[in-house]
């Protein structure tokens, strides 16, 4: 079966209410980036940190999956679909996409500042300074901050690599080293970029899409169920 790679980013999960970091009145807007989202300001003011992350987690709550999301899930009947998402909520997984790889963390875990394997499920939205390891080291946030390496972002290329058509959603192609995952995928491989925004990709084979997620993925989606023969 044939592969899409797919690498989303915050403009999906803005269809489902999830604040972007561009938003205007949205919880980053309230924030330093260097306060809530680097080591030194976890070390600074941990209560902070958690608020944060607490206040996105309830957020999240009340979110769902929207039409992107689920054009995605619909892609799994014709394709083995891979998600390369920069988002850490879960709505790729609610809406049933079975293949998720979350560069950039995952906003309903923990993890322990002594061992970055000891990785956790969060029960509710609630976070506290108190939380921590069996060997009683501090959890903190399953987020890749600001500064910090992206551990998974080897698995992510290659996995560009090996696909057969290429769709980015929702993400400005800005943010690196995530933004640099399209220029390892094949040259003569099919590419789409869905964004009401002007997103160059600079590579070749690159149909542009600029509506939405819902109504682009939609189109996308279409046209590569009905070119399902053409592509096998």
């Amino acid at each position: 079966m044939k592969k899409v790679v797919v690498l989303s980013g915050a403009g999906i999960s803005a269809e489902s209410g999830i604040s972007t970091f561009r938003d205007s009145g949205g919880l980053w807007e309230q924030y330093r980036i260097e306060d809530v989202a680097t080591y030194e300001g976890w070390q600074k003011n941990r209560r902070l940190v958690l608020d944060f992350y607490n206040q996105r987690r309830k957020q999240l709550a009340d979110a769902r999956p929207n039409a992107g999301h689920f054009e995605l899930v619909r892609l799994e009947q014709a394709y083995e679909v891979h998600i390369i998402t920069q988002n850490v909520d879960d709505l790729h997984e609610r809406a049933g996409s079975t293949r998720v790889l979350h560069l950039h963390g995952e906003l309903k875990k923990a993890r322990s500042t002594r061992d970055p394997n000891y990785i956790v499920d969060l029960d509710g939205w609630e976070m506290t300074e108190e939380m921590t390891d069996p060997q009683g080291a501090l959890l903190r946030p399953h987020i890749v901050w600001f500064g910090e390496a992206v551990p998974l972002i080897e698995r992510a290329a290659l996995l560009s690599e090996k696909a057969d058509c290429y769709i980015v959603v929702g993400t400005s192609l800005a943010v690196y080293p995530a933004a640099g995952l399209i220029h390892y995928v094949p040259a003569n491989v099919p590419k789409y970029v869905v964004d009401p925004h002007d997103v160059p990709a600079n590579v070749p084979h690159v149909r542009y899409i600029k509506e939405p997620a819902g109504t682009g993925l939609k189109k996308v989606v279409d046209e590569l169920i009905s070119n399902r023969l053409v592509m096998s």
